[in-house]
């Protein structure tokens, strides 16, 4: 099941919990191209396995099945926590996504006798920022919400069980993740590029479906490429033992000046916005998509795996600021920043490079 008994003591072995996630993917890739690392990734649906990538197939709710699948895995130095159960309310949340991140500790701390660091992904949920307008820029200092919040909860978890334990902690706070992965409750860029591609289909424009407010709010988003380092770095250098970090791209945009930008990249028309519902309007546009999957020779991936039009309407709706201070973590040496318009340029054509969409 493992390399165990090859690897060397110098070797770093991370173990990375939802490794097909929008942030879990680019975590496992960039962990690939670091020397001196080998990686384990977990996630529901598995993968297929390379020289320095072992994928393990498990159900992180089921602890006995957890515990079964990671006894092995005596040689990991670092825990990357990415996973995500997503449940219809704020308080459904708590419960699985609590539980998932004590099955991993319970099942690799007793065999795991490196293990170094554990890294928890959380959000700007930590600061309330999906329950309405918040105190901008949040910062790592501001004080907590009324729970419910599983980040918070998580969170807490790792503070307690490093103190007994002895490994360090860093907990991650990005705005909303840009990246490729489908099948994802919460991919944005890919939502927004088959919004466009249906737009253009249908040859109507593409209009901002979000509140009225929502077009000129002040907006900040993350980069996954640009997380998984962050993420690393904070894992790996002193400066980043117990403590979180927000991480974001560095620039904050307006929909009202970036909406009409990815429309001219689709070559699409722009008209006014017009608030609707995504889930709504776009529940009968299956047909659509596979109607277009066969004219365009498009990879065959199924309709509710390309778009997550609940997501969509949430984060378009966000008629508030939604940033945060990214200075702490340039302060405590991590230096990187992504343009976003560069980076949903970049996504955007990777979609287009799979052939995702047309």
């Amino acid at each position: 099941m493992t390399h165990s008994n090859s690897s060397s003591r110098g070797e770093r072995v991370a173990l990375v919990a939802g490794a097909n996630g929008v942030i879990g993917r680019e975590l496992v890739a960039q962990l690939e191209r670091c020397e001196g690392w080998r990686v384990v990734a977990l996630s529901r649906r598995g993968g297929a396995s390379t020289e320095r990538v072992q994928h393990v197939a498990v159900d992180l709710l089921d602890r006995d099945a957890t515990r079964e699948r990671l006894r092995a895995l005596s040689d990991v130095t670092h825990v990357f926590y990415a996973a995500y159960q997503d449940r219809p309310t704020w308080s459904e949340l708590v419960a699985p996504n609590v539980a998932m991140l004590v099955n991993v500790l319970d099942a690799i701390e007793p065999v795991a006798r490196r293990l170094a660091h554990v890294s928890l992904m959380q959000g700007y949920k930590v600061y309330g920022a999906h329950l309405g307008p918040f105190k901008t820029p949040a910062r790592e200092s501001d004080p907590p919400h009324m729970p419910p919040e599983f980040n918070v909860d998580q969170q807490r978890v790792l503070e307690a069980r490093s103190r007994a334990r002895g490994w360090t902690w860093s907990a991650l706070r990005p705005s909303v993740v840009g990246g490729v992965a489908l099948g994802n409750p919460m991919n944005l860029v890919s939502t927004l590029a088959v919004l466009a591609s249906m737009s253009k289909q249908l040859g109507v424009p593409m209009r901002f479906p979000g509140k009225p407010g929502a077009y000129d709010a002040l907006l900040e988003v993350t980069d996954a490429g640009l997380l998984a380092r962050a993420t690393v770095w904070a894992a790996t250098d002193p400066r980043g033992a117990n403590q979180a970090f927000n991480v974001n791209n560095g620039d904050q945009f307006r929909w009202s000046e970036t909406w009409p930008a990815i429309a001219r990249w689709f070559d699409v028309e722009v008209a006014p916005p017009l608030p609707m519902s995504l889930e709504v309007v776009m529940a009968d546009k299956e047909p659509l998509w596979n109607a277009m999957v066969a004219q365009h020779g498009l990879a065959p991936n199924p309709y509710r795996d390309v778009a997550s039009w609940r997501f969509a309407d949430f984060v378009l709706g966000w008629d508030y600021d939604v940033i945060a201070d990214g200075s702490k973590l340039r302060r405590a040496g991590f230096h990187e920043h992504v343009a976003t318009d560069v980076m949903f340029d970049a996504l955007f054509g990777e979609l287009r490079r799979r052939r995702v969409i047309p």
